[in-house]
C-alpha cells in the first residue's frame, strides 16, 4: 500500500522555469519523435530482429534467409520490405538475385548496444 503522505508531489508551486526552458529548447519536433518511435517499433518484432542479426553476419538473398530462419520467402520478403522502407536494410541485384545487407553502421550500433544492454547484470 502506498503512503500518500510520503509521496513526492508536484503541484507546480515551484516549477523550475530555467530548466524547463532549456530542455524545451533541446526537444526535437513531435514529427521527429514520432519517426523515432516508428523506427523503434521495427525492433519490436522478433522476426525482424532475427533478419537484422543474420544480415549483421552476412549479406543474403531471400531464399537463404527463408531457409536459415525456416520461414516462407513471402514472409521474409514482407519483413524485408518494412526494414528497407525504414532504411535499416539495403539491397543490390546480381543477375536475377537480390541480396540484402544492413543499410549502414548505425544499424550495427543499435543491435550491439541492445545486446549489451540486455546482457547487463
Amino acid at each position: 500500500m502506498i503512503d500518500q503522505n510520503n509521496m513526492e508531489r508536484c503541484d507546480f508551486i515551484h516549477a523550475h522555469d530555467d530548466i524547463i526552458q532549456k530542455v524545451k529548447a533541446q526537444m526535437p519536433e513531435d514529427e521527429i519523435l514520432y519517426d523515432l518511435a516508428e523506427l523503434f517499433k521495427l525492433f519490436g518484432d522478433c522476426t525482424r530482429i532475427k533478419i537484422l542479426y543474420v544480415l549483421f553476419e552476412s549479406e543474403m538473398c531471400v531464399c537463404d534467409l527463408a531457409q536459415l530462419l525456416n520461414m516462407t520467402q513471402s514472409a521474409i520478403s514482407h519483413q524485408l520490405r518494412a526494414l528497407k522502407q525504414n532504411k535499416l536494410v539495403k539491397s543490390r541485384r546480381d543477375g536475377k538475385t537480390v541480396f540484402y545487407s544492413l543499410a549502414d553502421s548505425h544499424v550495427t550500433t543499435i543491435i550491439n548496444q541492445g545486446m549489451e544492454h540486455i546482457s547487463e547484470p
